[in-house]
């Protein structure tokens, strides 16, 4: 790591990457021009969107390139964009090795603010919190490595100027999305590097953190629709019963109508909102539902305080959804100027964006239940052809997860089609499974490179990319692998 006797100026968030961050920043601060490469899930853009902030803050000129995959080729066209310095956000760790090779040859200097795996080479600018023993898939996103970035980069562009220092604390909320987006929030909410984040979002303003009812939907959804898409609860009657959400809500002693129309989470007052989670937890305990699974009715919340109430940008989680609905259809640029501050043309663009998402991810859905997975010994899996989108197929399995459709003890592989010649493999487990020893980002890279193809990400959810011809060859290591994890 370079510059490690170079003080770290003001009071970092996490101070175990602070060094790290600043030393990033420091060079940024040289390039006379930079490109931002990120990735295209929700992550990667509230990654794009606070770097793109700080850097503009700071008075640094510079381009954004999204790739769906950071292969050999993406990062040859990245380093043929003739930028003196490249930042990469939410992926490039795991891609060092190629990374390394334009770096030697000087395209390009590589500054990396990422969470994923790194490879067995590194750089000199590097921000990763497994470098310094900081869990990547749960204590802290790439949105929340590039606010750390943010964060150095308004100290360091305050002392190079002398003038008071720029906060850039604000972008924590965008932190916050990105990290739940990233399926980072657990029972207790946001942890570890994650909490500091979250503690700096609150502090500015920008953040409000609260025990609430844990249903997709608080601020959008009319309430029969809250209880009938709850996935992770499910109560018999209410769950995935139009007819019985309807029922269960007119016997309850509340207004849950306004002028003919279904109110929504967000319309009730406190009183109303402690009557109808008492309700829905007499219910689940009456239905025979676990007590574990009863408990998660009631989470951690995340509100954006800026944002219009009502609105899917008001929650943490359905900002996240519509960010995917962008830049899985092609449409980064839209989710972009969403994290920018757009609330114009492209907010209302990725609202019929969502709208499609949606529909994608419902059909996808359905298309699983009606065909099934097929089960091998440690594993279970579907292939969706050109059936389910590949940039959404993940999500499909990540769904799965939560459905009847699939054996919650195996984790569940799906591939899509990514070409005429390759396949997109996307793999999703459960925090029991990790518990017990899983780790997909090793799976995924293992079994993928066996194959002649290439993967990676987190314990809990991964990806690969293989030949399409390669897929039972895959199949049957991942299985093997798997099954010495497990075992």
């Amino acid at each position: 790591m370079a510059a490690a006797d170079t003080p770290v100026p003001g009071d970092p968030p996490v101070p175990a990457l602070a060094e790290r961050a600043h030393a990033c920043a420091r060079r940024l601060l040289e390039a006379d021009r930079v490109l931002l490469a990120s990735h295209i899930d929700a992550d990667g853009l509230t990654s794009a969107g606070i770097a793109s902030t700080a850097l503009a803050r700071a008075g640094i000129d510079h381009d954004v390139v999204f790739e769906k995959q950071l292969d050999a080729e993406s990062i040859a066209g990245i380093a043929a964009r003739e930028h003196e310095v490249v930042c990469f956000t939410d992926f490039g760790s795991g891609q060092l090795d190629v990374i390394a090779e334009h770096e030697a040859a000087g395209e390009f200097v590589p500054v990396i603010a990422d969470h994923h795996q790194p490879a067995d080479v590194d750089t000199e600018f590097h921000l990763n919190p497994l470098l310094e023993g900081i869990n990547g898939a749960r204590e802290l996103s790439g949105a929340g490595a590039s606010y750390l970035l943010a964060r150095a980069l308004a100290a360091e562009a305050a002392e190079d100027v002398g003038g008071p220092p720029v906060d850039n604390r604000d972008l924590a909320a965008l932190a916050v999305v990105g990290a739940v987006g990233d399926m980072q929030n657990g029972r207790d909410g946001l942890v570890g590097a994650n909490g500091a984040i979250v503690a700096e979002g609150v502090a500015a303003g920008v953040l409000e953190e609260r025990t609430d009812i844990d249903l997709y939907g608080r601020q959008t959804r009319p309430l029969p629709k809250l209880l009938e898409y709850a996935s992770d609860v499910r109560i018999p009657g209410i769950s995935n019963d139009e007819a019985g959400a309807v029922a269960f809500l007119t016997d309850l002693d509340i207004e849950v109508r306004s002028d003919g129309e279904w109110r929504r989470w967000v319309d009730l007052d406190a009183d109303e909102r402690r009557t109808l989670v008492s309700a829905l937890i007499r219910r689940a305990v009456s239905s025979g539902v676990p007590a574990d699974r009863i408990e998660t009715l009631v989470g951690t919340s995340y509100t954006l305080t800026e944002e219009e109430p009502g609105t899917e940008l008001r929650d943490v989680s359905e900002f996240s959804t519509l960010l995917n609905a962008t830049a899985r259809y092609e449409r980064a640029d839209v989710g972009l100027a969403v994290c920018l501050g757009d609330r114009g043309t492209a907010l209302a663009e990725a609202r019929s964006l969502l709208r499609t998402h949606r529909r994608n991810l419902s059909e996808g859905l359905q298309w699983v239940k009606s065909e099934g997975v097929t089960h091998e010994e440690h594993l279970q899996w579907f292939d969706a052809g050109s059936r389910i989108r590949e940039t959404i197929v993940g999500i499909v399995a990540g769904m799965a997860v939560g459905s009847p459709a699939v054996d919650r003890s195996k984790p569940v592989l799906a591939f899509a089609e990514a070409n005429a010649t390759e396949l997109k493999v996307s793999a999703r487990g459960s925090g029991v499974l990790v518990r017990d020893g899983l780790d997909l980002s090793a799976v995924m890279q293992a079994a993928s490179r066996s194959v002649g193809g290439d993967g990676g990400g987190h314990d809990v959810a991964a990806g690969a990319t293989i030949p399409a011809a390669e897929r039972d060859a895959f199949l049957a290591e991942a299985d093997r692998l798997v099954g010495e994890q497990l075992s």
